[in-house]
């Protein structure tokens, strides 16, 4: 997308995600009870940025965006489905996250947030509308993080957590010649395969497996995209020391996730999805020097990052 493109689909994520400011202010608001430091301070931050928001009008924005108003607006898609359900259920239990320090997964869905897929898979429904929302997700947000860095030096690249191959196919569309495995699960890869099409199959491998347990299949350049957000960091150093073993010497891993600022106090959209991190599961969204400390300690060099001036960032690194 353009500017303008990337302008519209940010206004359309502050006011989807807008009811979780509202959320956080009457958790902050209401004085019973201790609460803890950290989750308060991403709550008051969270809710004087959208304060301090500039009054912008919807009307120009939402018809000049046809392929975003599609996705996000129309109630069919899965991504205006899946957002209008899953976020808002979870951070609706605010308060409780502010007094306990925790997630409020179990309360809400009935599992704990070591199980967050669990969920997020119980049933072939669920999981197929949370993959078709991924799908549409990387159908406007996937070149512009691709493309940040120069990937064609990487012919063999693995997509951890691919779910339905969407960055897998832009991967083949930006770099030509280049082949992807899309590694996950096995109910998600069997779903993958029985509802999403892939017609340069022979440049694409599905296969099966946990990128905590089993064995990684071999590859130049390991793409992790919004996997560390959601698991606290002793579970993204265990996953990133498993690929610097696996990963080839001069490989490298692509980290993408929504970068927050260094002092944390922004961007506004950065910010409520941290707080959907912290209430859902064990992870958060974290600032470019806290990747480079989690990276760094497994072994990886050459750290860089780049702000897309879209939704969502990329960094870099090298074995």
């Amino acid at each position: 997308m353009g500017s303008s493109g990337d302008d519209g689909y940010r206004l359309l994520n502050e006011y989807t995600n807008g009811f979780m400011v509202s959320q956080v202010g009457y958790a902050l608001w209401d004085k019973q009870g201790n609460v803890y430091p950290q989750q308060t301070n991403m709550a008051r931050q969270t809710t004087m940025a959208r304060v301090y928001l500039q009054q912008t009008t919807m009307a120009g924005v939402y018809p000049q965006q046809t392929t975003l108003a599609g996705v996000y607006l129309q109630q069919t898609t899965m991504a205006h489905v899946y957002q209008c359900n899953k976020p808002a259920c979870s951070v609706h239990p605010s308060l409780s996250f502010l007094r306990e320090g925790k997630n409020q997964y179990l309360q809400t869905f009935g599992v704990p947030a070591e199980d967050l897929f669990t969920a997020i898979y119980r049933s072939e429904g669920e999981r197929l509308q949370f993959m078709q929302a991924l799908q549409e997700v990387w159908s406007v947000n996937g070149r512009s993080v691709l493309t940040a860095f120069d990937l064609s030096r990487f012919p063999l690249m693995c997509d951890l957590g691919g779910g339905p191959g969407a960055l897998a196919k832009e991967c083949l569309s930006l770099y030509p010649g280049c082949k992807v495995t899309v590694f996950d699960v096995p109910e998600v890869v069997r779903t993958a395969k029985q509802h999403f099409s892939f017609p340069e199959e022979e440049d694409i491998h599905l296969q099966e497996g946990d990128f905590f347990k089993d064995p990684l299949p071999e590859a130049d350049l390991y793409i992790l995209a919004r996997i560390l957000h959601d698991w606290a960091d002793g579970k993204c150093s265990h996953l990133l020391e498993r690929v610097y073993h696996t990963c080839k010497p001069g490989g490298g891993i692509l980290v993408i996730e929504s970068l927050l600022d260094e002092d944390r106090r922004g961007p506004l959209l950065t910010q409520l999805y941290s707080l959907n991190m912290l209430v859902q599961t064990e992870g958060q969204e974290r600032t470019p020097t806290h990747y480079h400390m989690l990276l760094s300690s497994a072994g990886f060099r050459d750290f860089q990052f780049k702000k897309t001036g879209a939704i969502y960032d990329a960094i870099l690194v090298r074995k």
